[in-house]
């Protein structure tokens, strides 16, 4: 029976070879401090566990924020609080948002306001906490919509996999919603998919816009259907 420093080897290689080198370091670096043999058993396990949990709580932030397209994005909701350059109505919005109740309800959220009112600062800082919890997507409306049309044109298949994987997202945050006006049918429909399928699977959506709800169908030409369509499910459990 192995015991000691060889048996203490033997382990660390066995956690390298599983892949869980943090606690193969953090248990070779215990091994050598004075009071190893007397620590009780919990909090031997709990000094093992606890980095190579940590580790992996802060990989699956980074890889979140990765394909949220949020990385480097220093917005914090307590900036959000009690601003001097911004103010979000009503009162106490922020805290409420903070729970993440509306993501689990799969409720869609409008946040508006003129240009620099702090909407986008706003729907960063949400999508940033949030990824603590959920997958999230932060996008430009236009953007968004124009690359996955020529996606479905050139690779429908690949623009098939693109649109399985952001219904499936608990968040979708558009930024600059209805910007401009869309002529083009081909991003209705899809904005329409996006959606439609997004409130049919009670996936929370985040629209930023600096136009009142009312005037949206103005801004989709030709086709008063989707546009309603649109609206509506924009604004599904708004309150």
């Amino acid at each position: 029976m192995l015991t000691g420093t060889v048996l203490i080897n033997e382990l660390v290689d066995e956690l390298n070879e599983l892949k869980l080198s943090t606690m193969a370091a953090t248990l070779d670096d215990l091994y050598h401090k004075p009071g190893f043999l007397e620590m009780d058993r919990l909090t031997l396990i709990a000094e093992l566990i606890g980095p190579q949990f940590q580790e992996k709580v802060s990989t699956t932030l980074k890889n979140r924020l990765t394909a949220a397209h949020l990385k480097g994005s220093p917005e914090e909701l307590s900036d959000c609080v009690d601003s001097d350059k911004r103010e979000y109505l009503p009162a106490g919005i922020t805290e409420v948002l903070s729970s993440f109740d509306f993501i689990e309800r799969g409720y869609n959220l409008c946040i508006l306001g003129e240009s620099d009112a702090g909407k986008s600062y706003l729907a960063k800082a949400i999508g940033i906490k949030a990824c603590n919890r959920y997958n999230v997507g932060y996008f430009h409306s236009e953007e968004l919509l124009e690359s996955m049309v020529a996606l479905k044109e050139q690779d429908y298949d690949k623009y098939a996999r693109k649109m399985k994987k952001y219904l499936k997202w608990e968040l979708i945050i558009l930024d600059d919603f209805l910007l401009h006006t869309i002529t083009d049918e081909r991003e209705i429909k899809i904005l329409f998919e996006l959606l439609e399928k997004r409130n049919e699977q009670r996936k929370s959506t985040i629209v930023c816009s600096q136009r009142d709800p009312d005037n949206w169908k103005a801004m989709i030409l030709n086709d008063e259907v989707s546009a309603n369509s649109i609206m509506k499910r924009a604004t599904k459990h708004y309150t």
